[in-house]
């Protein structure tokens, strides 16, 4: 097992996880209860990267967080960094990457949320903000949890974006996945036969843990 790429794969998974927390739960808590006829839209742009193959992905945020790009150009002038080839550069890909796989399924869970209980608690006095951290975020909780278990799950297993973005440097962008890789090119399978057990073992404990979470449905 490649230590240092499991310490870089275990920190952009929990950092991913962590920031699709705080963008995805309120966005998908919105997505599910708003009227808007842009809705199409924004749904659209968000699934947009579950759909394109992950080199064209990788490429086109290569691109914008390189020196000459938009998000690159703002940040080596306003913070100093130099996003490609760097870890907070994979975080922000990983981020892009991840935002439909956390968006689709946490808005299916605020969408099971009773609307009438929803409505009671405005009737009530309380207000969006209020509700949602009273009556639907407590009801969704289960369903949430899994929904950011299978984000990190997926992290883990990220290979083409992140190599487009961040190359394959030792202890900065080298992932797990990445490192089967190199195994496997330098035939020695007995690695990356480990480095790929240990990476079964993550998604099956994932699936278990989203299973053992999945009959919340059922509960109300």
């Amino acid at each position: 097992m490649d230590w240092s790429a499991t310490q870089v794969t275990l920190q952009l998974a929990f950092s991913t996880t962590f920031g699709l927390a705080l963008l995805g739960i309120p966005l998908s808590a919105w997505l599910a209860t708003t009227q808007t006829r842009w809705r199409w839209l924004i749904e659209s742009l968000i699934m947009l990267p579950m759909l394109l193959p992950p080199t064209v992905l990788g490429f086109f945020l290569l691109w914008s967080l390189g020196p000459r790009g938009p998000i690159g150009r703002l940040c080596e002038d306003w913070l100093n960094w130099t996003l490609p080839f760097s870890f907070p550069g994979i975080l922000l890909a990983s981020l892009i990457y991840n935002l439909p796989y956390a968006i689709r399924p946490l808005t299916a869970v605020f969408e099971s949320v009773d609307r009438r209980l929803l409505e009671a608690a405005w009737c009530l006095g309380l207000s969006p903000t209020q509700t949602f951290f009273t009556v639907s975020l407590p009801l969704a909780a289960r369903g949430v949890v899994a929904s950011l278990v299978l984000v990190f799950a997926h992290t883990v297993g990220e290979f083409g974006v992140i190599l487009m973005v961040g190359g394959n440097i030792p202890g900065v962008t080298r992932t797990l996945s990445m490192s089967v890789y190199d195994q496997v090119q330098s035939l020695d399978y007995k690695a990356a036969a480990s480095t790929s057990a240990g990476l079964v073992g993550i998604a099956l404990a994932s699936l278990a843990l989203i299973q053992l979470l999945a009959p919340a449905r059922a509960d109300r």
